[in-house]
């Protein structure tokens, strides 16, 4: 089954999205803002990424930088999700490297049908690349890195 990273500084955006990924059986990881999302990214390897763009500490497009910027991230799916309409907020997202950028649900029945729209095109129809975790996580010696399909 898929992992999904879910970064967003709204808990209540963060935990609806979570709570419709576990409840289709889907692993879910949560960060509040982009830096923490960078710690999990060096640990453990999503299938997919979906990110708030404006949060404190790192906001989304310097999570997206930093993952372009990772040649075996390349292929990590990263679907932004933000309240944010403006194109050029839209067109920077796409720049970066972006998959898809998706205007937030604004109530809980929206959310779940986002929900499963991603899942079934994204996490279904979607054959993505291999991706590896970065070359300088925190990978212990001997240990193989960790590949998804």
């Amino acid at each position: 089954m898929a992992t999904i990273l879910v970064v967003d500084d709204d808990s209540l955006v963060r935990s609806s999205i979570v709570e419709c990924f576990s409840a289709a059986g889907y692993q879910t990881l949560a960060a509040v803002h982009g830096a923490e999302a960078l710690a999990i990214l060096e640990d453990k390897l999503p299938d997919l990424v979906i990110s708030d763009i404006d949060m404190p500490v790192m906001d989304g497009f310097e999570v997206l930088r930093w993952i372009r910027q990772h040649e075996s991230l390349s292929g990590l799916r990263v679907l932004v999700l933000t309240v944010s309409n403006r194109i050029s907020d839209v067109n920077l997202a796409y720049e970066l490297g972006a998959n898809s950028f998706l205007v937030k649900p604004t109530d809980f029945e929206q959310t779940v049908h986002l929900s499963s729209l991603i899942k079934d095109y994204w996490l279904g129809a979607d054959a993505g690349p291999t991706v590896s975790r970065p070359s300088n996580s925190k990978q212990r010696a001997g240990e193989k890195q960790e590949t998804r399909n």
